[in-house]
């Protein structure tokens, strides 16, 4: 079975409705039930959140220097805000979890298949 990563997209400085206390606990109740179904389909195999894209460092050596710098890699306003590992038997199974999950969070969702490196 292939592991696959979904990861879900903000835009910095998208302006977006504030959830009311009752829109953040029913998004958080959506939630618990879609890994709910993931656990039980044995598909989920870890998921986080992410603090802000202003709470990132880059590290980078290159000759033996070391560049430390804040923020994100990629200067785009698209960060990624969290993720799926997910197990799946191939690519449409990946892209059904990675449609409930976009239908449950209401933000897009990337499914990018783990590299194979059995035998590395």
């Amino acid at each position: 079975m292939a592991q696959y990563l979904l990861s879900v997209h903000t835009v910095e400085g998208e302006a977006r409705e504030p959830r009311t206390d009752e829109q953040m606990q029913e998004l958080m109740q959506n939630i618990g039930e879609l890994e709910r179904e993931m656990k039980s389909a044995d598909a989920l195999v870890y998921s986080g959140r992410l603090q802000g894209p202003e709470t990132a460092s880059v590290v980078s050596v290159t000759d033996g220097e070391t560049l430390m710098t804040d923020g994100p890699f990629a200067e785009t306003k698209e960060q990624i805000g969290g993720f799926y590992i997910i197990k799946a038997e191939g690519n449409d199974e990946a892209l059904s979890w990675a449609q409930k999950t976009s239908a449950c969070i209401g933000m897009p969702i990337e499914v990018r298949p783990f590299l194979n490196m059995a035998g590395a």
